[in-house]
């Protein structure tokens, strides 16, 4: 991991021809999009797309064979793996909530919020407690503090989610489909707080079958095909004129209910 370039630090996120195959099957093929500052953008496709495997790859939790992938001025190349120091530094840079919570259902919501800054990131107790504090407040949870994961609601545990994603103060958010366990009333709670931690300038790359949402939220929209992005652009552009036959297809099964 090197110093970027001068170009790359102008996007808090730039994926470059990152590609994966395992065996003989090519999971990821030359995937590159970038996240401006304070930026939304929404990943689409179908199932099996690569969607979450790029949200993974982002993440170290799955290494690439080609390409690169700059935060800020940290850059991993395709075929290094991290480990140790380098590892954490990537990681404290990136904040990541899952399609299920996968809270620790052993420990309490503060708990599982101050886990990863106390024993991670080293971060005094104190601090760590405050911190989470004030994060559970902002996000209407905090009379949840003592609580165990299976005394929540769906909605509580993804806002809980949230806020151990923020606990470590990242560059960049990941949400990987956080709704789609979600009722329709608890979807628009958290649709509702990612649309607020947006407009307070934070850094989001989402994977989202939420439509209306990322087209009247996100910057731009990125549409995936068999490990592939066919189509990228603004996201009321993609909507209304897509210009590839996957994209137009995908829209038109999504949008019909």
């Amino acid at each position: 991991m090197a110093g970027a370039p001068e170009s790359v630090r102008q996007d808090v996120l730039q994926v470059r021809g990152v590609s994966l195959r395992r065996g003989s099957r090519q999971i990821l093929n030359q995937v590159g999009f970038s996240v401006p500052r304070g930026g939304l953008l929404a990943l689409m496709g179908p199932s099996g797309s690569g969607k979450t495997t790029i949200l993974r790859v982002i993440a170290a939790l799955d290494p690439f064979d080609q390409g690169s992938i700059a935060i800020d001025d940290r850059v991993v190349t395709g075929g290094h793996v991290l480990a140790g120091t380098e590892l954490r530094r990537l990681r404290s840079r990136i904040g990541l909530v899952f399609q299920f919570h996968h809270l620790f259902e052993h420990l309490t919501v503060l708990k599982n919020v101050t886990l990863a800054p106390l024993h991670v990131h080293h971060v005094a107790a104190a601090a760590a407690e405050a911190r989470a504090r004030e994060l559970l407040k902002a996000l209407d949870v905090e009379h949840r503090a003592n609580a165990l994961p299976r005394e929540l609601s769906g909605g509580e545990a993804q806002r809980v989610a949230i806020a151990r994603a923020l606990a470590v103060q990242p560059r960049v958010l990941f949400f990987d489909e956080p709704t789609s366990a979600l009722d329709p009333e608890m979807t628009a709670e958290v649709l509702g707080v990612i649309e607020e931690l947006k407009n307070e300038g934070r850094h989001f790359v989402l994977v989202t079958h939420a439509m209306g949402f990322a087209r009247r939220v996100g910057d731009v929209v990125a549409f995936l095909a068999e490990g592939r992005i066919v189509e990228r652009g603004p996201a009321a552009q993609l909507f209304e004129a897509p210009q590839t036959s996957e994209c137009r297809e995908f829209l038109s099964r999504v949008l019909r209910f």
